[in-house]
């Protein structure tokens, strides 16, 4: 099974910018779809955006469009979750997840997970 491992959560202003960083172990990264989760306490996961094995991207949370960006490096195995302006709103654990799926957007259809990173806005 695929290992993920995220990176650059931490503690920022509001305002302020963050940017999650998800490696992939092992082969065949460019034909998955990656996925960035988020849940805050109390509330469900939400799928907040995605970089397609096409090379698309999709932000599917509305609450952050036009704020935070997705992107890929399949040369690195890497995918990018860049987050701007970020508000109280967005604090949560964030995780990324891959999906063989083209285009799956429930937490079910996502298969390899990471352990998350903690994204807290806080002045």
């Amino acid at each position: 099974q695929m290992q993920l491992v995220e990176s650059g959560g931490g503690l920022v202003q509001p305002g302020g910018s963050l940017r999650l960083s998800c490696t992939a172990s092992g082969r065949f990264f460019s034909f998955l779809t990656m996925g960035w989760f988020r849940q805050a306490p109390g509330k469900e996961r939400e799928l907040v955006a995605r970089a397609l094995s096409n090379g698309g991207t999709t932000i599917n949370a509305d609450s952050v469009k036009g704020r935070f960006t997705v992107s890929r490096d399949n040369a690195k195995n890497t995918v990018y979750l860049q987050m701007n302006n970020l508000k109280p709103g967005d604090t949560a654990v964030y995780y990324c997840a891959a999906s063989v799926a083209p285009y799956p957007d429930r937490s079910t259809d996502f298969t390899s997970w990471g352990q998350g990173t903690q994204v807290t806005v806080s002045s």
